[in-house]
This record gives C-alpha cells, structure tokens and sequence, in this order.
C-alpha cells in the first residue's frame, strides 16, 4: 500500500466539481449504474453507454443518465471524465477504442476487479489522456441495473492506482468522485492489488461456490443463515467471475495454495484424531479473523 499522493490531505471539492463536467460512464450494470444514481444532478453532461438496448432503454426512461446508447459514437466525443465500469476484457477492449472515441483530453478511470493488466493498456493510451486505475471495494452477489443503488459506495474503500504519468489534475477529479460517492481512497500499487483482492474476493469466491456444488441437495431443509453466508458468494454471475480468473489467474493460484495446505492440516489434523492440535488451528483462524477485522476498523483515510 502507498499513500504517496496525499489524496486524504487534499480539500473536498464537494459536489459543485462536477457541474461544469461532461461525465461519460461506459457499463450501466450493477456499478455503473449505481455511479449514475450518484452523479446524476451534478453534472453538466452525464453520458451512458451500454452494449444492451433494454439497459439503454431503462436508464434512459429512469432519467438515470441525459443520453445513451449502445455505441458511443459521438456522444463522449467532449468528455472530461470517463469511467470504464465494466468487467475487465471489456475494459481493456473499450481502452484499444478509447483514442478514436475521445478525440480530447480526458481523465479515465477504472472500475477492474483487477489491475495488473488495465493499468499496463492505460500506460500506453496517448498522452491527451490522464489515467488513474480504480476499484470500488463494494458491490452485490446480483448484477445488473435494476440492483443498482448508490449507497453501495458509502462508506467503501476504493482502491486508486497510481501510475507514472498521473497527474494532480486526475488526482483531484477522482478525489472529488469518491467524496460524492461517500467512499474513501486507499493508494496501492496493482501487483498489491492483484495479490490482496485474491485473497480477500477472489478464492472466497471459489470457496463458496466449492462449498455450494458439494452439498447435498437433500440438505436443503437444514440450511440456514449459516451455510446462506458462507455460500453467497457463489450466486456470482460466472462470466463476470471468469474475466477475474482469467486476468489475475498467478496471484489466485498463490493463494489458493495456501488455502489448501491449510485445509489439508485440518484434515491431517482431524484424520490422526489430535483434537488439541485442531482446537489450536481453529482458534488461531478465528484470531486472524478478529485482527482482519480490528485492521479494518481502524484503518485511516
């Protein structure tokens, strides 16, 4: 983690930053969506594209964005802000567009799952672009834009990558994106990135489903809150799951190597019957989750 901007030292601009903004925002589904939600009303221009007529269709009838279409055509031709709120190939497909869509300076951000790999394709967009990558840490197990809602940032950590060529002026535009939205900035590298979400998004992710297709379907009368929390996760669309997989495959494979061999001391412990030496593990798992949690509470911004 690198807090080198000073992001958190820098005065809120409060919602009147953007009024004189054309904000364009290319994925209307369940963050980007909900990103509308809260810059609809502060800005001069607020531009939704989506790939779905019916999507295009809703936002427009919900007065979610001014204008909208499938296709960007011209309609971010002015933009001063972009947001790429899609899954990740998508994102860097938009990015190889980019240059030929945005004939202007803009400032684009990124809402990737991972970061490795967006960050590299925004380093060579031309230089009329101010880049900075980015991750709302929130979301839902459903997608789409009907689940969208704007207090899902509230209160979140949003991860910021900084790279070489990011300047004060992207600085100050997200800075003032994430104080409307209610989050606040934690600075990272994106190997970091890439490594920590592995742990903490991607492999429970994997685990929950795991769990899921191994139960019994005959179990179901018996299942309560605690195998419907342990399992949540894996009600995640797949094909948003498989881009992750696919863009941050090394980092999940460490850290599934660690889940494992811990999962395989439980069993060796639970196989020789040393009921001390498992009672040990298990209580020193339920302490790490107590420090992950105190780390968490009294993390500073």
């Amino acid at each position: 983690m690198h807090a080198k901007w000073g992001v958190s030292n820098m005065p809120d601009e409060g919602p009147g930053f953007f009024k004189d903004k054309h904000v364009a925002i290319f994925g209307l589904g369940l963050m980007g969506g909900s990103a509308a939600m809260a810059l609809k009303g502060h800005c001069r221009l607020l531009t939704g594209i989506d790939p779905h007529p019916a999507v295009i269709d809703a936002a427009l009838s919900r007065g979610l964005v001014d204008q909208a279409d499938v296709t960007s055509g011209d309609l971010v031709a002015d933009a001063d802000f972009v947001i790429l709120a899609a899954q990740v190939n998508t994102i860097l497909s938009i990015l190889s567009d980019l240059p030929k869509l945005c004939p202007r300076e803009a400032v684009i951000l990124d809402f990737g799952s991972t970061k490795q790999k967006i960050c590299d394709a925004m380093r060579g967009l031309p230089d009329r672009f101010d880049p900075i990558g980015g991750h709302p840490m929130c979301g839902k197990e459903t997608s789409g834009l009907n689940n969208a809602d704007a207090s899902i940032f509230f209160g979140a950590a949003f991860v910021l990558v900084q790279m070489e060529r990011t300047s004060a002026r992207a600085t100050k535009t997200v800075k003032a994106f994430i104080d409307l939205l209610g989050s606040h900035p934690i600075m990272m590298d994106a190997a970091t990135h890439d490594l920590q979400v592995a742990a903490i998004s991607h492999v429970p992710y994997l685990a929950a489903n795991a769990l899921a297709y191994s139960t019994p379907v005959s179990a179901a009368p018996l299942a309560a809150t605690g195998f419907a929390s342990t399992t949540r996760l894996a009600l995640t669309p797949p094909d948003m799951m498989m881009d992750v997989l696919q863009t941050n495959r090394d980092a999940i494979l460490d850290s599934l190597n660690q889940y494992r061999a811990h999962l395989a001391s439980i069993e060796n412990l639970l196989n020789t019957r040393d009921w001390t030496g498992l009672g040990s593990l298990l209580t020193a798992g339920a302490e790490k989750r107590v420090q992950i949690d105190l780390s968490n509470k009294g993390k500073t911004v």
